[in-house]
């Protein structure tokens, strides 16, 4: 197994704790990126949105793009996955900033190609925002373009949604940076299976994710790709008895009135084709980040994981609070052990 973080650009991950002692700056995020390599974690995925989705849209929130190549400056070994929405990006100029930050890196940089969700976010920054399905065909074209542009001296392209003539994108990328993909829909997945690298899943038990992959595997096989690597977020509370991590888990989870956020949690059910039944105690933690049960001690969690592992996941991103405290908890019982 591998394991990666997700990096707090929102300033935490909690939405029903206010402040979780880990405020969106460079640097924090530096300090723990730097420290993340020294105690075992192998990636950190930075997400992008313009507009806090966790602490309320008038918090603050990291910008995506110029922290990966920051923390592409500071860090020598940990994978920088990158979440990269094609609508807000024009491809053949994302295609030579991101070639520059992967040289920055040292050949360490991959995407994470989200399809957005968030319309309200789109309008207020002027930007297109496609119905379901189109956002898939936006996607599967803007990544045409990148990859060709990272291929090719120079390359000419004519589709529904962008045109290039003769583009240079100089130098190249180190290596093709791996991409990263994830939905639920057969839109979705459809896209995913040709043309990216990785099938990301939002939290949930052995029982649901095993199905998911074996479903992904024979897409790709259709699809005639070489084999794909699978992973799921989850949000992880390590502690010495299962009583403490219960009581943690009661505290954060404990909804006294609807958070700041909520309004965009409700556009995001209504945006996309996930279960629409999540609980509200669920709305707590992001990307159904309780589901995969990382609750415990560091033998539960090590014999959960384990359960993982054998379904045919490959990789953990792991959001954790505070995180800079909890992640070294978690690196010293579960991950060195």
């Amino acid at each position: 197994m591998r394991y990666g973080y997700w990096m707090p650009v929102f300033g935490g991950w909690l939405r029903n704790v206010a402040d979780e002692q880990m405020e969106a700056s460079w640097d924090y995020a530096r300090d723990l990126a730097v420290r993340a390599e020294q105690i075992g974690y192998d990636l950190t995925l930075i997400a992008e949105l313009n507009l806090n989705d966790i602490k309320g849209v008038t918090e603050p929130a990291l910008d995506a793009w110029s922290t990966a190549a920051a923390i592409a400056a500071v860090t020598r070994t940990q994978e920088i996955m990158v979440a990269v929405r094609p609508n807000f990006h024009q491809p053949a100029l994302f295609a030579k900033a991101a070639a520059n930050i992967d040289r920055i890196s040292g050949g360490r940089l991959s995407l994470n190609v989200v399809s957005s969700w968030w319309a309200d976010e789109a309008r207020q920054y002027g930007l297109q925002f496609d119905q379901h399905d189109d956002r898939y065909a936006r996607t599967s074209e803007w990544l045409e373009v990148v990859k060709g542009l990272w291929r090719e001296e120079r390359f000419s392209f004519e589709g529904q949604f962008y045109r290039t003539d003769q583009a240079i994108c100089a130098p190249k990328p180190l290596h093709a940076p791996v991409l990263y993909a994830g939905g639920e829909s057969e839109a979705a997945k459809t896209m995913i299976a040709g043309r990216c690298d990785a099938y990301v899943m939002h939290g949930d038990p052995v029982s649901a994710i095993a199905p998911k992959i074996a479903d992904m595997r024979a897409r790709r096989a259709d699809a005639g790709g070489a084999r794909m690597t699978f992973g799921m977020a989850a949000y992880a509370i390590v502690r010495d008895s299962e009583a403490e991590a219960q009581r943690e888990l009661a505290r954060i989870t404990d909804v006294q009135a609807l958070p700041a956020g909520y309004a965009n949690f409700d556009q995001w059910l209504s945006g996309t084709q996930l279960e629409r039944e999540l609980k509200i105690q669920e709305y707590s933690v992001s990307n159904r980040g309780l589901r995969p049960n990382l609750v415990g001690t560091p033998e539960q969690l090590r014999e959960r994981i384990a359960e993982y592992e054998d379904a045919g996941l490959d990789l953990l991103l792991l959001q954790m609070s505070p995180q800079k405290e909890e992640m070294e908890r978690f690196a010293a019982q579960v991950i060195a052990a």
